[in-house]
């Protein structure tokens, strides 16, 4: 058996006893692993702590950011409601528009641009939804939403730009359109496609009408064009010729005196010629034509009543 021991000497200050005690070797090496298990022990203790508190922490963190979070989807979801109440208003106007353009409206269900397929997104594809369900199902939503909106909106602008087109194109077509009397006065020979001229005294197609009114009366374009001649043919004399395009050709003949040329273009109103009787004319009138597509039109179908 060993005799082995160890002495501890206890010293306090100088002004006191010394104590000593002595213990063996097995004592000593005992109470040395029983500290150092304590010491780990504590360490361990030590340890834990810190990292719960950490934990703690960044979990008031993570309730901190998910509160901000859902409180910013709520606001998106305002703004997306907002949004979508615009873009009715838009569709609304749009249908308008598509109307006045002479287009039929978009169907509702269209105007839905609805998608979807075996490769569409669901809530649980979502990162977010692992993590709080009840937010990723929020999040996905909003994007859900603003898909649609961005489709939506995407439609109804290229519906404008047709609608547009569409509008631009009737709007040119209304300003070639004949719809006025050329000059004031008195109907005097209505369109005919059998009549006895009164100076050859045969039987002639009347293509035209005949408007009596003094000599050097304005004669103005019944629509907007292009003169293609003004000068001299023979039996309308002074005479201007009018392209007005979509198909449409005046004539104004036995005027007095001219006041364009071939080339120049021209406004519907715009004063073209005057009143006279030049070719064969019995006296001062203007012999008006209309043309479509090369076929003669009787031209009181296309004067609008408060134009005349």
């Amino acid at each position: 058996m060993s005799t082995d021991r160890w002495t501890f000497l206890i010293l306090r200050d100088t002004g006191t006893p010394v104590r000593q005690f002595s213990a063996s070797s097995s004592w000593v090496r005992r109470v040395g692993g029983g500290g150092g298990v304590l010491a780990v022990l504590i360490l361990g203790l030590t340890a834990w702590g810190v990292v719960a508190s950490s934990a703690h922490v960044e979990a008031r963190h993570l309730r901190e950011k998910n509160g901000v979070l859902t409180a910013e989807l709520e606001i998106l979801q305002e703004r997306i409601a907002s949004v979508e109440g615009s873009l009715g208003q838009l569709a609304e106007r749009n249908a308008e528009v598509r109307d006045l353009a002479g287009l039929e409206e978009i169907d509702g269900e269209v105007l839905k641009v609805g998608v979807g397929g075996p490769g569409s997104l669901t809530p649980e594809r979502s990162p977010l939804w692992r993590l709080d369900q009840n937010t990723g199902a929020q999040a996905f939503a909003a994007s859900y939403d603003l898909s649609a909106l961005e489709r939506r909106a995407r439609l109804l602008a290229e519906s404008f730009t047709v609608a547009n087109d569409s509008l631009r194109s009737r709007v040119d077509l209304l300003q070639a359109t004949p719809s006025i009397l050329p000059t004031s006065g008195w109907l005097s020979s209505r369109f005919n496609r059998s009549r006895v001229h009164p100076i050859l005294n045969t039987a002639r197609p009347h293509y035209g009408v005949d408007v009596s009114a003094p000599a050097g009366t304005p004669i103005l374009a019944s629509a907007k064009g292009r003169v293609v001649r003004a000068g001299w043919v023979p039996g309308l004399g002074q005479m201007v010729e009018i392209d007005h395009g979509f198909g449409y050709v005046t004539r104004y003949g036995h005027a007095s005196r001219l006041h364009v040329q071939a080339g120049q273009s021209v406004d519907r109103g715009q004063l073209i010629a005057e009143v006279g009787s030049s070719g064969l004319a019995t006296g001062p009138h203007l012999h008006y034509e209309i043309y479509v597509n090369g076929e003669p039109r009787n031209p009181m179908n296309f004067v609008i009543p408060d134009g005349t």
